[in-house]
């Protein structure tokens, strides 16, 4: 039976991006990178709330004592229920005049991982970083052009990462302290062989999903060798990432963008921007919280 794609929220972000269920509320959360804004949506009651960021803001985390860590263009900060900035804890290890923060997520440890995207897009000048419990941000690897797509195993010994321009999904190695260790190719994609891999999520059999931007789709593949075992048509071309949620955490919302794109382009794909759900058939997990010590 096919896939059955909703527009939940038109929301007609300029780069919508890291929607993130709240198990504990049941609504998403989503970013607009650009606006800058963070988004709340409760798809019971059909509330959506915008709430304007000071600067770029890539990606987030839930907090254990309320509120959000987030990655913005000057660094990573802790932000209230408002998306107003409480704590600037540390600055963007990169030039944040070319670089900003874009994809990344809490792991089940409890940090929080952020990578960065060099924007003139001519070297690997982003970085995938690391917040842990003590306040303090490390660079843990390089060599990326966009970072993207950060994602765990179940039982924590993989982290997954994609660098979209260059088409490349990794994987490293975790031991039982969390730390990683060197990474190794998984898959190549080319852009013309339906999109790159963007923003992922990783559902309860292990499986790893991933947004196909320019692609028009989304994907779940087999995380040993980047085989994709089923893949979901979308009514946009640019999808960003993707967040299991629901009340059984089986239903997928999809971002989307409609950055730079030609009057052209919109009407052939005027959902662009806009939130999607699709139900499927296997859970997602919950997301962690940020823990602080």
């Amino acid at each position: 039976m096919p896939y059955q794609i909703k527009n939940v929220l038109a929301a007609q972000a300029e780069l919508g991006e890291c929607p993130l269920w709240s198990v504990d509320e049941q609504v998403l959360y989503f970013v607009d990178i650009l606006a800058p804004a963070l988004h709340r949506f409760d798809p019971q009651s059909g509330e959506h709330q915008v709430m304007p960021v000071e600067e770029h803001i890539g990606c987030f985390g839930l907090h254990e004592k309320g509120g959000f860590v987030a990655a913005l263009r000057s660094g990573v900060c802790l932000l209230d229920q408002q998306g107003k900035i409480t704590q600037r804890i540390a600055p963007n290890p990169g030039e944040a005049a070319r670089s900003r923060f874009n994809d990344g997520r809490v792991d089940r440890f409890g940090r929080f991982w952020c990578g960065s995207l060099w924007e003139p897009q001519d070297r690997n000048g982003g970085k995938l970083c690391r917040l842990d419990e003590n306040m303090q941000l490390t660079v843990q690897a390089g060599d990326v052009m966009i970072s993207n797509g950060v994602a765990f195993s179940p039982d924590s010994r993989w982290m997954y990462h994609t660098d979209t321009p260059n088409g490349v999904l990794y994987r490293y190695p975790m031991d039982e302290q969390g730390e990683i260790g060197p990474r190794e190719v998984i898959r190549r994609f080319a852009q013309a062989q339906g999109g790159l891999p963007d923003g992922a999520a990783v559902d309860s059999e292990g499986f790893y999903w991933a947004a196909m931007f320019d692609g028009s789709r989304v994907v779940r593949m087999d995380p040993a060798d980047g085989q994709i075992v089923d893949e979901i048509p979308l009514p946009v071309r640019w999808p960003t990432m993707i967040a299991f949620g629901g009340p059984d955490l089986k239903t997928l919302y999809i971002t989307s963008s409609r950055e730079g794109r030609t009057a052209e382009e919109l009407a052939a794909y005027p959902q662009s921007g806009d939130l999607l759900a699709v139900r499927v058939g296997v859970a997602g997990l919950p997301e962690p919280h940020f823990r602080q010590r």
